[in-house]
């Protein structure tokens, strides 16, 4: 194929240069911008999702421990969560713009997660070979690359969502290793570095550069393959981070782990084979059969091969995770959507005539553009959740809670993180749960006692219970938040029902004379608002 005409300015490949023909009369060029813009409507309808409220409630939950932690509470021992902790490490960045800035809690999350965004896209736009792409890969690489980084929608921010979008740079890195030419120096590990943190943020991601470097190593051989340095940098970085959580989260491993480890993976979910047949997993299964014929071809192209092998990646970590949450297969679909993309921007290329694929090239890209759309939104949150927030439950109680907590205590019992999060962090009030929820009674509650009661006295509770219910009720009665927040369905199938969660902690005497300065305000779909009398 004739190698794309170069500009004449910035010494890169335009891809909608002509070759080989006059120049394009008025009409076409006309035509040819619009279609550009049109190929950037669906990344724009993505990025206005992730500007309107609500922001991800993972995300918002996790922003709350992070602020907590600066502000001086012990990550492990006073905040308990399974994430490890890296997770709470990157989101002090938020947490000390929020607090040191005029910026809302909720802005600092956002503007730190778009300009993570940026940074990849820059790093991935650097990376590509624009004298290699052909007219039609070339216009849809610009078209989808912005997409890919943006279409998680209602669940940008999450971990899984930081881990595919820092993939990509990392898989055009591994086209390079494979296929040359080198890439330059500091924009290589400045993409080990990103991409080495985002997979450290779950164990399970490790899948996906295992499955990449296993590409990499079957295209180069061994040999070369074992000397190039990018594997044993990212292991280093991997290493240096096991070592630093040994060292100064020990309570992480003694204590937080062994419970999550017994309970946690039970909690939600349909177990590991029944999690195959879930509606997300189903659909990234039927991703996955269309991306990896085309990026088998040989004329697929190494990167497209790359995203390929990760999206299978991606895969098994969802899987691993046993839950089928939109948010756990969400990098599938990045990566399976951009290998399918590429792809068959590729076979558009081999297949046209040089004149007609340069013709052909905006309106392909943005019709791969909005084939990706309407991926995203078969059965996604985004954009419908952001459009129907304010009048839902979450934005009422959103609403409520900034006219009467905004900024105060709250101690909010809930088995579930929405929509509580991320009213509270909307309404900067401070969360005083040590919990991200009451996952510890759900997990302690797997198996209800026998008789009439579906309590266990503090004698007969285990450790984790007896230690998160003594917290939460001395907590409660040394310093009453001015709102307590309780749910009605406590989520703990087990006892039929009959477990509620006031009623559980009213048997604390100390709760229970706290609690009468107490009176019911407010209930908004299943949660019950108690406002403090002064």
């Amino acid at each position: 194929m004739t190698p794309t005409q170069r500009h004449p300015e910035s010494g890169q490949a335009d891809p909608y240069a002509a070759i080989g023909a006059a120049a394009p009369a008025p009409a076409s060029a006309l035509r040819a911008r619009v279609l550009r813009g049109v190929g950037f409507v669906p990344a724009f309808v993505f990025l206005v999702a992730i500007l309107l409220p609500p922001l991800n409630h993972d995300v918002a939950a996790v922003l709350d421990f992070s602020r907590r932690w600066l502000a001086g509470e012990r990550l492990y021992v006073d905040l308990v969560d399974v994430n490890p902790p890296l997770t709470f490490i990157l989101n002090l960045v938020p947490a000390a713009l929020a607090r040191w800035t005029p910026l809302a809690p909720a802005q600092a999350m956002l503007l730190c997660l778009l300009g993570f965004a940026a940074l990849v896209w820059r790093m991935a736009d650097g990376l590509r070979r624009r004298d290699a792409e052909g007219p039609v890969e070339a216009a849809v690489t610009t078209a989808c690359l912005p997409l890919l980084l943006v279409m998680a929608g209602s669940d940008f921010g999450q971990r899984d969502v930081l881990m595919g979008m820092a993939a990509i740079p990392y898989c055009l890195l591994a086209a390079r290793r494979i296929e040359g030419p080198p890439a330059p120096g500091r924009l290589a590990m400045a993409t080990v570095a990103v991409a080495a943190l985002a997979f450290a943020l779950k164990p399970y991601f490790l899948v996906v550069p295992l499955a990449v470097e296993a590409l990499v190593l079957l295209r180069r051989g061994p040999a070369r393959a074992l000397r190039d340095p990018v594997p044993w940098l990212m292991a280093g970085i991997w290493l240096a981070y096991l070592l630093a959580v040994l060292a100064w989260f020990p309570a992480y491993g003694r204590q937080v782990l062994p419970f999550a480890w017994a309970v946690y993976g039970d909690i939600h979910g349909p177990g590991p084979w029944g999690v195959l047949v879930t509606d997300m997993l189903g659909a990234a299964a039927f991703l996955l059969l269309l991306a990896l014929p085309l990026a088998l071809r040989r004329d697929a192209g190494a990167f497209v091969q790359a995203m390929a092998v990760a999206a299978c990646g991606a895969f098994a970590s969802a899987w691993m995770q046993h839950k089928g949450w939109p948010y756990h297969v969400m990098p599938v679909t990045i990566l399976g959507c951009g290998a399918a993309a590429v792809a068959a921007a590729r076979w558009a290329d081999g297949a046209l005539p040089e004149v007609r694929a340069r013709a052909a090239a905006p309106a392909l890209a943005a019709v791969a553009a909005f084939a990706v759309l309407l991926y995203a939104v078969r059965g996604g949150e985004a954009p419908w959740r952001e459009a129907a927030y304010q009048q839902e439950p979450g934005g009422q109680i959103a609403a409520w809670l900034r006219q009467n907590a905004h900024g105060a205590d709250v101690l909010a019992l809930s088995p579930d993180i929405y929509p509580l999060q991320p009213a509270l962090t909307y309404a900067e009030a401070r969360q005083r749960l040590h919990a991200m929820s009451t996952w510890p009674l759900q997990g302690a509650y797997r198996h209800c006692p026998a008789g009439d009661e579906p309590y266990r006295p503090p004698e007969e509770m285990g450790r984790a219970e007896a230690l998160f219910f003594r917290r939460t009720a001395d907590d409660f009665a040394a310093q009453p938040p001015r709102v307590l927040v309780v749910t009605r369905d406590a989520r703990i199938p087990a006892c039929g029902g009959r477990f509620d969660l006031l009623e559980y902690f009213l048997g604390d005497p100390a709760f229970a004379h706290a609690f009468r300065h107490f009176h019911l305000a407010a209930e908004i779909d299943g949660h019950r608002f108690y406002l403090r009398q002064y």
